[in-house]
Formats: structure tokens, sequence, C-alpha cells
């Protein structure tokens, strides 16, 4: 019974949290302060409490103002129970992390779950979301394992350089047309979030599945060839299945090599 109080409460944070994603993304779309009451993008009334409990407002409304009846977009049904089963996996998997830490991991959540959303809507990742993202990634290294002896600083920041520097050279070879710099800065805060195998698993995963979609695309003729597809979305996807699974599936894939 306390089990399942925990997963109902951490459920209901990430609801919370998928709910501010979206409140987050519209206001920076519009160039609006982070503070004031939220409004009806349609009619611009304001909104109640009752209006702003996550995911529940949305069904018990039926996908409409109460004010002018506009639809809701299903985006924001979809982000709040998206992040609030991420907010649950992650739970379940690093149950054994302590308070401080799991906050940490909930606010990088958080906020990879804004820059998702902004980058696949406008082809852009804000600094705003993801330089605060970088200061929770050192955070959670301090959480983790401090003090770091000097191998294990040379191996953090050669992760992170390493990421970043392969995605420079892919922005200016590519003169940003294969990838925009935001890639590369959040190709940074990957290999110092997830460092060392994970990384790379996190990797592996974003171009197969970038590339299983843009084929899709294409084959469907959703897309043509040349068409820009925002990758973002792809890495951030990377990330949160490496923090999963990054390390059994690497050493899955090393136990094959010596067999």
């Amino acid at each position: 019974m306390f089990e399942l109080f925990w997963v109902g409460m951490i459920f209901g944070v990430g609801l919370s949290a998928g709910s501010f994603v979206n409140a987050l993304v519209f206001r920076l779309e519009h160039g609006r302060s982070l503070l004031g009451r939220s409004q009806c993008p349609q009619c611009g009334q304001q909104l109640s409490w009752t209006d702003l409990i996550p995911f529940i407002s949305f069904l018990l409304l039926r996908g409409k103002c109460r004010s002018c009846k506009s639809t809701i977009s299903l985006q924001y049904p979809i982000v709040e129970f998206a992040t609030g089963l991420l907010f649950l996996l992650l739970y379940i998997h690093v149950i054994s992390l302590s308070f401080p830490q799991i906050v940490v991991l909930f606010g990088i959540v958080t906020l990879l779950a804004a820059i998702f959303l902004y980058d696949l809507k406008h082809m852009l990742i804000p600094d705003v979301l993801l330089y605060p993202a970088i200061g929770l990634a050192l955070l959670w290294r301090f959480f983790e394992s401090w003090p770091l002896s000097h191998g294990e600083w040379a191996h953090l920041a050669a992760s992170a350089l390493g990421a970043a520097f392969f995605f420079f050279l892919i922005y200016a070879l590519s003169k940003g047309r294969a990838m925009g710099f935001g890639d590369v800065k959040l190709a940074f805060f990957m290999g110092l979030f997830l460092s060392w195998p994970s990384l790379l698993v996190a990797l592996f995963f974003a171009f197969f599945s970038g590339a299983f979609v843009g084929i899709t695309l294409v084959g469907r003729k959703k897309k043509a060839l040349r068409s820009e597809i925002p990758f973002g979305p792809f890495l951030i996807a990377g990330t949160f299945f490496a923090l999963l699974w990054g390390k059994d599936i690497f050493d899955w894939y090393q136990s094959m090599l010596l067999v």
C-alpha cells in the first residue's frame, strides 16, 4: 500500500512537471514572463485552479476551454502524461538515490522535456533551457560521486568535450545544414550527464532513430530528401533511453563480443 502511494505521488509530480513544461514552452514562444496566471491562448480568460489540474482537467473539460469552448491542443495532455510516465520509470529505476539526487534528476528531466518540445516545434534549442540543464548536470555529478578524482574528472571532461567536438565537426563541415549549434551544446550536456559508456548508447539510439524516422517520412512523402528535421528530440530521447537501460545494453553488447 505504501509503495502504491509513492507510485501515485511520483506520477502526480510528473504530471505537474509536464503541465509546467507546456506553460514554459508557450511563454517562451510568445515572449511572456514566467510569472503570472495562466490564460486561455484563444480568448485570454484567466484559468481557475480547477482548469489547471494536470491531465484530469483536460478530460473533465472534454478538451475545450470552459470560457470560449475553443479546442485545447492534444499537446497538453500528451506532454503531461508522457512526463508523468517518465518520472515514474526513472523513479523505479533509481529508487536507491538520495532525495537531493532525485530532485536534481527530475529538474533535468523537466528541462529536457521542455527542450524536446520547443525544438520539435521550432527547430531551436533555447539557451535559457539548456544552460540550466548543464548546471544541474554538474550538480548531479556532485551528488553522485563527490569528490571526483583527477582520473574521474578527466574521464568526465573527455566525454563532454569529445561529444561536443564530434557534433561541432558535423556542424562545421555541413555549414549548419546537418546539425545546429544547439545540438553541439546539447551533446556537451549529454557527455557531462551520462558519461561513458551510456553516452555511446544514447548517441547510437539518437542517430538510429533519427535515420529511421527521416527515411520513413521521406518514404511516406511527408518530407523531401533535403528537408530539415530537428535532431534535438532524438538526442533527448536517446538520453532518457541510456539513462534507463544504457549500462545494461552496453554490458550485454560486451558479453556478446566475448562469446
